[in-house]
């Protein structure tokens, strides 16, 4: 339909608005009826599959061909990446769409994103392959890097979270690709969790939310990475960071020469529809209270010990997120490192387990040291930031 000349161009943003909003909602409505009850979780039996990263036998090789089909006949299949686990489910089929907003109990607005092993098979699924896209897919894919870009009609609204955009990866974990391949080619799948929670590096905390609720498990070991992928808009210009992660805006820019970054990377919610996952709801959280402290190290120890001993005279159970380079100046019931400041590798790799691990040791009050915003450190910071609710203090 043509745009009439006698209403302002505000009619048509405002109608744009209001037809989302009403997508979303049907989008919203039909996850309902998927969604899960303790009985019902109770009857789906999870098979768990063991499978090395290298040089996979022929037995192991099957046993991924068998979960592609069960992707393929609209099944769901949690499966090791290079960055956390993820569930999986067919992309390009509605209902499994469906089936993995009510698994995790995730909003059905908060897009899922397609994983691909070949980048050919990113044309099908968009109606444009920028230049941009190109380049960037040539320096990090396969890898961690998401890139958002305008769907097709092949695209379901229910993969997209109602969107006209689909965001679209391939990883570099060899038994994510293999699977992928085996599964039809396009696999949505966020992470392997109940949404909220931390996301699981290592299997056996898919196995604590999803036991039950999905069909298979593809036990890969621990991740390499621990944080989820960097997220770039390519419908934009300049293109847009809206989820920081591995792939860091300077290494982008060397590639793409100017790269914005979202202004909530680092702040409070949105009321607006996420775009991309993680960016509207609070995630990644322990089952504790979590503060950040900012500030010198001197200042933070003292802070956290003082508010630690005051909450444990409460009755609370208390933990401490600290690094190498102070961990011995700490006093809680539970210390845990998150690693060296000079490896922010190693500290975006534990991040996730250690939350999780609090969580297992049933700790009430978490203190976290801060960290840096530049560079990897504020995939690190968003991360922790949205695990506290932003309840940060600064000294």
């Amino acid at each position: 339909m043509g745009r009439s000349k006698n209403l302002p161009l505000s009619f048509y943003f405002s109608l744009r608005y209001v037809i989302l909003f009403i997508r979303m909602r049907i989008l919203q409505m039909r996850v309902e009826n998927w969604q899960f009850s303790d009985e019902s979780a109770k009857k789906m039996k999870t098979e768990v599959i063991r499978i090395q990263q290298e040089n996979l036998t022929q037995e192991e090789e099957e046993a991924l061909r068998q979960a592609g089909e069960v992707l393929k006949n609209g099944g769901l299949v949690a499966f090791p990446t290079e960055t956390v686990y993820g569930l999986g489910g067919d992309a390009l089929n509605r209902e499994s769409s469906r089936k993995i907003y009510a698994a995790k109990g995730r909003p059905s607005d908060n897009p899922l994103i397609i994983h691909i092993s070949r980048f050919e098979d990113i044309y099908p699924i968009v109606t444009e392959v920028p230049e941009a896209a190109k380049k960037l897919a040539q320096s990090f894919w396969p890898g961690p890097l998401t890139m958002i870009l305008p769907k097709s009609e092949r695209v379901p609204y229910e993969t997209t979270g109602g969107l006209d955009t689909v965001a679209v990866r391939m990883p570099s974990h060899p038994v994510a690709r293999k699977l992928i391949a085996y599964g039809g080619g396009y696999v949505a799948a966020p992470s392997a969790n109940t949404s909220g929670k931390p996301s699981p590096t290592v299997a056996r905390y898919v196995q604590e939310d999803m036991a039950g609720r999905i069909d298979v498990i593809i036990d890969g070991g621990e991740v390499g990475i621990g944080l989820e992928s960097t997220i770039i808009d390519l419908t934009v210009n300049p293109p847009q960071i809206l989820r920081p992660g591995y792939i860091t805006r300077e290494m982008l820019q060397q590639v793409l020469d100017k790269v914005d970054t979202d202004v909530t990377i680092l702040s409070g919610e949105s009321g607006q529809a996420p775009k991309a996952p993680g960016m509207k709801y609070r995630h990644y959280a322990p089952q504790g209270e979590l503060t950040i402290v900012m500030g010198t190290p001197e200042a933070v120890v003292e802070y956290i010990n003082r508010h630690a001993a005051e909450d444990k005279a409460n009755g609370e159970k208390t933990g401490i997120i600290g690094t190498e380079e102070v961990l011995g100046r700490y006093r809680a019931d539970v210390i845990k490192s998150v690693g060296s400041r000079n490896d922010e590798e190693s500290i975006g790799r534990h991040l996730y387990t250690i939350l999780r691990e609090f969580d297992d040791e049933n700790v009430t009050k978490i203190y976290s040291e801060g960290f840096t915003t530049e560079g990897y450190g504020q995939a690190i910071m968003n991360r922790l930031l949205k695990a506290a609710g932003h309840k940060v203090v600064t000294l």
